[in-house]
């Protein structure tokens, strides 16, 4: 599986921090490690139940997981716990890092994960899946083409780790909303749609439920 946990995959280091709707992480969000320990598992356990929500697969090996300043924080508070990072410095480079992929109002930021198990999958998958992650749509609304919200990738990171006959196992994309898309958001259905001709099982996608609509609905407002 290609792995979601902290360390294995990492955006790139910023040229500057992103403006977001929802509020940046800062220093004072941040527990120290010995704070940390004292509430990690109730910590995990909560991000746990919310990624259930926000994690969505389409097909065979890819899942979307969209994120949001909750599971960012999950993954600042591991990275420096994995590595051992005690500074402000260290600590405000991983926030600078991980707060570029906060969604701003009006979008949806996800990290895409394909995953693939062993070697003769990564063989396979990873040349047939290239430009996957211009291919992800969102249906709302079940409405016509005016209704598709396509992905957009980070750019940095996908002219770090993407070549012409090859893609990543990972990658973070964004999907932006007119008001009359996120408005159609609210009232469903939305359905993940990976529109992709080497794919066929991205499509007709996959139903996002009540729940999750009204998770993610969150981030589309900015809070």
């Amino acid at each position: 599986m290609a792995a979601e946990q902290t360390g294995d995959h990492r955006p790139s280091d910023p040229e500057g921090c992103a403006v977001t709707g929802i509020r940046p992480l800062t220093l004072d969000d941040i527990a120290d490690q010995r704070a940390y320990e004292r509430e990690r598992d109730e910590f995990r356990a909560r991000v746990i139940a919310v990624k259930k929500l926000r994690r969505i697969s389409v097909g065979p090996v890819i899942t979307l997981t969209f994120e949001s300043r909750l599971t960012m924080r999950f993954q600042v508070q591991e990275m420096a716990r994995a590595e051992k990072m005690f500074s402000d410095e260290q600590i405000q480079h991983e926030l600078d890092v991980y707060n570029r992929l906060l969604p701003a109002a009006g979008e949806l930021s996800a990290t895409l994960f394909l995953e693939l198990t062993s070697d003769e999958e990564l063989r396979t998958w990873l040349p047939r899946l290239v430009g996957v992650q211009r291919a992800c749509e969102l249906h709302v609304g079940g409405g016509g083409a005016d209704r598709v919200v396509v992905s957009t990738p980070e750019e940095e990171h996908e002219s770090n780790l993407n070549r012409p006959e090859t893609t990543s196992a990972v990658h973070y994309i964004r999907f932006r909303f007119t008001p009359e898309q996120v408005e159609a958001f609210a009232t469903g259905p939305v359905t993940l749609v990976v529109n992709h001709p080497q794919y066929p099982d991205g499509r007709p996608g996959t139903l996002l439920s009540e729940a999750t609509r009204g998770e993610l609905g969150a981030d589309l407002a900015g809070r």
